[in-house]
């Protein structure tokens, strides 16, 4: 037994009282005389045996009524629980990813989740709420009523591990509070444990899951084919059980409906639909489709923007007719001048540079390409067979940081492809083992760099550092048959497209995403994305100007999908698009009912909580001990003889 206000017993030393009182009779006896009385002297002593009986009996009653009354007041109870008498620390995860969307037996389960927390949680209660992207600390129901009935839904999702360190670093360090975690989500599947231990916390699970699961998502698009009437689209969708009904699927232009197609998924849990378009003007792209599973699936945002060629200037000391083939309208804007010619101010506006086979080039020429690799262009250098091993050494160290040891006359074959390198990362379906080699007759012996493509010898032939590629022979065809090589397209190709890195059709919110727009900007100048239908959703991005183009990199924004204009001042300059991430497409979900902690409403868990934290009060017994001490106090005295 345990007492609310254990200082009031204190109050038990009043109990001496009734008891000195009765030790110690105030009352003073006057002694008169009488006749003779002999006769009663028998009777006198019962009497005083009598009476002496019924004092002690008073006496106890009274005893125990004024216990009891100090014993009432200081509210006696038996826990029933270890913690139930400790302060308890309450901290609520409650999941409002796009998956909470599905529908349970009330209704969406976010939205349900928040209606139960309001009306299990008693309103004065204290308490600290996680979602996905907002924390309120040391609020009550009260407080927080209107946040909790408009939690909005948001695309990324906290693991276990982010939310049990999360909390731990909102908990108190005092050790004699007990600390609850309760975490409420739907749990997906998504291939990382749950149930993870946590020091000093105990943790409940909540488990909400939607009456259905059949949901039919957008998963990407891509561009399949390039034809002279136009793209071919892909989409690409997905269920998770085989359905009869065919499902509608939208393509529109802005809000212009420009196609319609079906997808079926009678024979598989994947389907796609292939869309004819014209292209010439751009395309501010949007997939629909009409399913009431899930809302934030059902529509994919896409771009296509007018081609903007890149730049591309080849500085000629040789032959420079296959770099005209490769670098073609309207992809490419190819420009060519001699050492003699050039016009070294043109330099900073173009995305690529190609020294091809010059002799000397001037350490003037070099400080120029210095500064344009280190502003984000791409240079690459092809030596002269003429060119001297102390000259082309000079220029790579300058440029890159590169050594030239010695020059090699012998023939070698090109055998070893670096394929993770990202000019070749997506060029071969599979790793070829034997092709074609090409040859060369003469090369420059090359330390440094990340090798791209190396001799039978393990010696380079190409090599990277920084913005810099650098060729270790000649490409002329006296000295080399790499021109005629299958590698010679994807090689250059690659290497420009590197220089200029356009936007996908769409990217993901909630990830790092950086692309280039083809801008000079000048000081104080930026550039902003903004949405037509939302102006609240614009913001200003990380940018950063590297001569000819302007690097845009998003990070937490932005937080909605949609497309985007890249606004400078009053000029749209293109479109970009992003889209919530899939992966919260999918209702599969974990397995957790083997944990004690485990629950699959949140009234199950507030029961059990108040079952636990309820204590057994006594104090109205005591009040009634008190009333029949009473009683019986007033029965002895009256009937007592």
């Amino acid at each position: 037994m345990q007492f609310r206000h254990p200082e009031l017993l204190y109050a038990l030393f009043l109990l001496l009282i009734p008891i000195i009182v009765h030790l110690f009779q105030l009352r003073k006896f006057k002694t008169e005389t009488f006749t003779n009385v002999a006769f009663l002297k028998k009777i006198k002593t019962q009497t005083r045996k009598s009476n002496s009986i019924k004092k002690w009996l008073v006496l106890l009653t009274r005893m125990g009524l004024l216990a009891a009354i100090v014993f009432a007041f200081a509210q006696p109870f038996i826990p029933q629980s270890d913690i139930a008498t400790q302060p308890k620390e309450t901290i609520i995860y409650l999941d409002n990813s796009y998956s909470m969307q599905a529908k349970g037996p009330s209704g969406q389960l976010l939205k349900t989740a928040a209606q139960d927390l309001i009306t299990n949680l008693q309103e004065d209660q204290k308490f600290t709420l996680l979602t996905n992207n907002a924390t309120y600390r040391n609020t009550t129901v009260k407080d927080i009523r209107n946040e909790l009935l408009q939690l909005p839904f948001t695309a990324t999702q906290l693991s276990e591990e982010a939310v049990t360190l999360k909390a731990q670093k909102e908990f108190t360090k005092d050790p004699s509070t007990s600390k609850r975690l309760i975490l409420i989500s739907d749990y997906q599947e998504k291939g990382t444990p749950y149930q993870l231990p946590a020091s000093n916390v105990l943790k409940n699970y909540i488990q909400l899951q939607p009456v259905l699961k059949n949901n039919v998502s957008i998963d990407s698009i891509y561009v399949s084919a390039r034809k002279a009437s136009g793209l071919e689209l892909t989409v690409l969708l997905s269920t998770l059980e085989k359905r009869e009904t065919n499902t509608a699927v939208s393509l529109y232009n802005g809000n212009t409906l420009l196609a319609k197609g079906t997808a079926s998924f009678n024979d598989d849990l994947t389907t796609s639909v292939l869309f004819t378009i014209k292209s010439e003007d751009g395309l501010e792209g949007r997939v629909v489709i009409d399913d009431p599973l899930l809302q934030f699936d059902n529509t994919l945002f896409f771009t296509i923007n007018k081609d903007r060629p890149i730049r591309v200037l080849a500085i000629n000391g040789g032959n420079s007719n296959y770099l005209q083939r490769i670098f073609t309208a309207p992809e490419f804007e190819y420009t060519t001048s001699t050492l003699k010619d050039l016009d070294y101010s043109k330099i900073p506006e173009v995305n690529y540079v190609i020294l091809n086979e010059v002799t000397d080039i001037p350490s003037s020429l070099i400080g120029v390409i210095d500064a344009f690799a280190k502003a984000g262009g791409i240079c690459t250098i092809i030596p002269n067979s003429t060119t001297s091993p102390n000259a082309y050494n000079l220029t790579l160290q300058n440029l890159a940081s590169l050594q030239v040891t010695a020059k090699q006359n012998e023939k070698q074959l090109v055998t070893t492809i670096n394929y993770d390198h990202p000019i070749y990362r997506d060029v071969f379906d599979t790793r070829i083992d034997n092709f074609q080699y090409p040859s060369v007759s003469e090369s420059y012996a090359i330390a440094g760099g990340d090798p791209i493509l190396k001799f039978q010898d393990g010696s380079t032939f190409l090599t990277a550092q920084n913005s810099i590629y650098a060729f270790s022979g000649s490409l002329s065809q006296e000295n080399s048959n790499f021109k005629s090589s299958p590698l010679i397209v994807p090689t250059f190709y690659n290497m420009a497209r590197q220089s200029l890195q356009l936007p996908d059709l769409y990217m993901n919110t909630g990830i790092t995403n950086t692309y280039d727009i083809p801008l000079v900007l000048q000081d104080d100048e930026v550039i902003t994305l903004e949405q037509s239908t939302a102006q609240e959703n614009n913001f200003i991005p990380l940018q950063q100007s590297k001569g000819s183009r302007v690097q845009i990199t998003t990070t937490q924004r932005p937080q909605v999908a949609g497309n985007y204009n890249v606004q400078y001042g009053t000029n749209t300059l293109q479109q970009v698009s992003y889209n919530y991430t899939r992966s919260e497409s999918n209702l599969r979900y974990a397995q957790l009912d083997n944990d004690k902690n485990y629950h699959t409403s949140i009234k199950s868990l507030f029961d059990k909580f108040e079952s636990s934290d309820n204590v057994q009060s006594l104090w109205k017994w005591f009040i009634i001990f008190a009333l029949l001490f009473l009683l019986l106090e007033i029965l002895i005295l009256k009937f007592y003889k």
